[in-house]
């Protein structure tokens, strides 16, 4: 019996056919690669050109909006309004929340500290750039204006120097770009983080700034390092000065440099005041991690440490024990804390749209191409004004040749319409010309009035010839660009406000670290895992944990003041601090060293090496018979330097890496059987690394050399056999009874 409908089932209409959607439900396979470029590449695009990454102008279009949207509020004049209605008046042109456009407000505020020059004078609370904590007051209560450098940013900005576009309700009209007189891209920092690319770009001194264009404009082959001294940051600071690093920023818009903070001892408190800090760091991360190091019993000479910023200024108070040296104290907390901190530079910018890594020199010239245009623009604008007004003079000049005729035209006219088209007809002038003169009152139609305004005529003519002058001339352009320079200079230069320490003064506050000297037994691993046990944990430990297949190849004891060099199969070596590893264990595979310090892709380990006082040689074998000696002072730097290329040649195969304190007897074994007693005393040490040492062991074709050993008395029954007066030689078979020692070896 066939199931009964119920009453609903029945009344309800029966769908159409062509209701459903066509495809519903269908599984449409798509290549990855195509649904990112179809969906994410438009987000993509708008993060990088429309917000994160600055233009040539130094302005992001957030910061843009917002001070275009002050300077139409006239705030260049007058007393400071709520920050609240400058956000609401905002949203007119940045439609992404009040939230958005406040925060762009503090940070060009000058009660904010982030800017060396900021554009936007505030009053109130508006939090700090070096603190974390404090946080700036609601938009309801701060006020604002603009900074009188913000005249810099719409100089002859309504004289078409600058495109302007419909904003986002196509209801006004917005700036493309500000025709900003000075390079503010490098004077003011400025960071930003896209989709797949960021910006960082760091501060720099605007005289030092303005200077190195002007060089620039009168000489595109001028040395910017000259007169671009380094970086400045408005907190301050100390920069460690390195040309190289320096000289590769100018060049290339990517590198880093160090940044330390600034301190004075106050001798009769016994107490380190900390008033300048890096850039990148805030007061509550530096004394969050002092705290931590002190917990850590790492650093033992503090009693207390504490912010003590006030309406001063920034400052940190460190409480000494007694007896401790404070600039001891400071150079190991320089090293251990963010209080000597480094700022990496990526000079990304949006140029026509795209983004492009410039240096400083590039950045400089493409800002001198962008004011160059704008200047030329301007001159246009006001060659035109002057065109339009000189032809309208030269048909009023023909109205003064008979004033009357000009009257008896207008007052015989019967229709107003008809007016302009008789003073045409009457004196030979344009519709132009026949409406001006047409306008003009009553009063002004006399002899005097009209000679008075002809007399500008020939100032107009003398005027438009400079500026066609001006227009067909780079020289002049480009002189305009530089008394404007010199200008800006002149009002707004300020001293540096970070110090530059060379490397002279660097030497004198060198770090003084406390060296833990502590025993530990070293252990290297043919696939490169490194261990570093300590003596008590070694004798409470079983068996040496190794990844299968894998097997020791150096056992050594050292401590934890040496100095570790990794040889790679990239003819490199990697330098790194025992200190720098934690205690491992025995039961534990310990730390890949390829990973741990960040080889190259396909990089692996071949060789370790510990040291203290780089005193001693390294003898380098080649599987040809050859070998190399090198002093091992050669791998020693003064600088920090984590990795050192053309460690050995890498003309030859190498066999084996052999440390020696002093001069003694190697053993070499060939695939041929022959061996082979070498004094490390009868080798020249080579002052390169990557020499190619000298023929020792002769090899036939297909033969190599297949173990070395530090020889060890005992080890051979007539060692004067192996023994040879010249080199190269073939070595010697063993005899009977050592056959079956040597083939056990192999």
């Amino acid at each position: 019996m066939a199931p009964r409908k119920s009453k609903k089932a029945e009344a309800a209409p029966k769908a159409e056919p062509n209701a459903y959607i066509a495809g519903a439900g269908t599984i449409v396979e798509q290549q990855v690669s195509e649904t990112l470029k179809s969906n994410f590449m438009p987000y993509a695009m708008s993060v990088i050109i429309s917000r994160a990454i600055p233009e040539i102008d130094g302005f992001k279009p957030s910061h843009r909006k917002l001070l275009y949207t002050m300077y139409t509020m006239n705030l260049l004049n007058g007393g400071t309004i709520k920050s609240a209605n400058i956000v609401g008046r905002t949203m007119q042109l940045n439609p992404h929340g009040d939230a958005a456009i406040y925060d762009t407000m503090v940070r060009l505020s000058e009660g904010h500290a982030a800017l060396l020059h900021p554009f936007v004078a505030s009053k109130g609370s508006f939090g700090k750039a070096y603190s974390r904590d404090m946080q700036c007051a609601a938009a309801r209560y701060t006020e604002a204006k603009l900074a009188p450098i913000a005249a810099e940013l719409f100089a002859d900005i309504d004289k078409d120097t600058v495109d302007f576009v419909d904003n986002y309700d196509a209801t006004m009209k917005e700036p493309t770009l500000f025709p900003v007189t000075f390079p503010t891209v490098l004077v003011n920092a400025n960071m930003g983080i896209a989709a797949g690319m960021a910006s960082s770009i760091c501060p720099f001194n605007l005289e030092e700034v303005c200077k190195t264009t002007i060089a620039l404009i009168k000489d595109d082959e001028a040395n910017i390092m000259d007169t671009l001294l380094a970086p400045d940051f408005p907190i301050g600071g100390q920069l460690l000065y390195d040309r190289e690093a320096m000289e590769k920023i100018y060049e290339t818009g990517r590198g880093g440099f160090k940044v330390r903070g600034v301190y004075n001892y106050d001798k009769s408190a016994n107490c380190i005041e900390i008033t300048e800090i890096p850039p990148t760091t805030t007061t509550e991360a530096i004394i969050e991690k002092v705290v931590e190091l002190v917990k850590a019993k790492k650093i033992t000479e503090i009693n207390d440490i504490r912010d003590e910023t006030d309406l001063r200024g920034l400052k940190i108070a460190i409480d000494l024990k007694r007896g401790t040296d404070p600039d001891k104290l400071m150079n190991r907390l320089f090293k251990l804390t963010p209080l000597q901190d480094t700022f990496s530079c990526n000079f990304n910018i949006l140029i026509a749209a795209s983004p492009k890594v410039m240096g400083v020199r590039e950045i400089l010239t493409e800002w001198i191409a962008f004011r160059f245009e704008c200047i030329r623009r301007r001159v246009y604008f006001a060659l035109d004004k002057a065109k339009r007004k000189l032809h309208l003079l030269k048909g009023l000049s023909k109205i003064l040749l008979d004033i009357d005729k000009a009257i008896k035209i207008v007052r015989e006219t019967e229709e107003e319409k008809d007016v302009v088209p008789n003073l045409m007809i009457g004196f030979g002038i344009d519709e132009t010309q026949a409406e001006h003169v047409a306008e003009i009152k009553l009063r002004h139609l006399n002899r005097e009035y009209i000679l008075k305004r002809l007399k500008d005529i020939e100032t107009l003519e003398q005027e438009i010839a400079d500026m066609e002058e001006t227009l067909n001339s780079k020289r002049k352009v480009n002189s305009i660009m530089v008394k404007e320079l010199e200008e800006v200079i002149k009002k707004y230069a300020k001293p540096r406000k970070t110090a530059i320490i060379y490397d002279s003064v660097q030497d004198d506050v060198a770090e003084d670290v406390v060296v833990d000297e502590s025993p530990v037994h070293l252990f290297f691993t043919r696939d490169g895992y490194f261990k570093k046990i300590t003596p008590l944990s070694l004798r409470m430990s079983g068996e040496q944990k190794l990844k299968e297949g894998d097997e020791l190849i150096t056992e050594v004891e050292a401590t934890n003041a040496d100095d570790l060099l990794f040889f790679t199969n990239k003819c490199q070596v990697y330098k790194a601090k025992t200190a720098d590893f934690a205690d491992g264990k025995a039961s534990l595979l310990g730390d890949y060293i390829p990973a741990k310090l960040g080889m190259e892709d396909g990089e692996t380990t071949i060789a370790m090496v510990h040291t203290r006082d780089y005193k001693g040689t390294l003898l380098f074998v080649f599987e040809n018979g050859r070998v190399s000696k090198v002093d091992l002072s050669a791998y020693a730097t003064k600088t920090n330097r984590k990795k050192l290329i053309a460690a050995f040649s890498d003309k030859f195969t190498l066999h084996s890496i052999i440390a020696l304190k002093e001069d003694a007897e190697v053993l070499l074994t060939s695939t041929n059987g022959r061996m082979l007693l070498l004094h490390s005393g009868a080798l020249v040490t080579k002052t390169t690394r990557n020499n190619n040492g000298v023929a020792v062991m002769t090899q036939k074709k297909g033969q190599r050399i297949f173990a070395t050993e530090i020889y060890v008395d005992g080890r051979l029954k007539k060692p004067h056999r192996y023994r040879t007066k010249t080199l190269p030689a073939a070595g010697s078979l063993p005899s009977a009874e050592e056959q079956a020692e040597q083939i056990s070896l192999i």
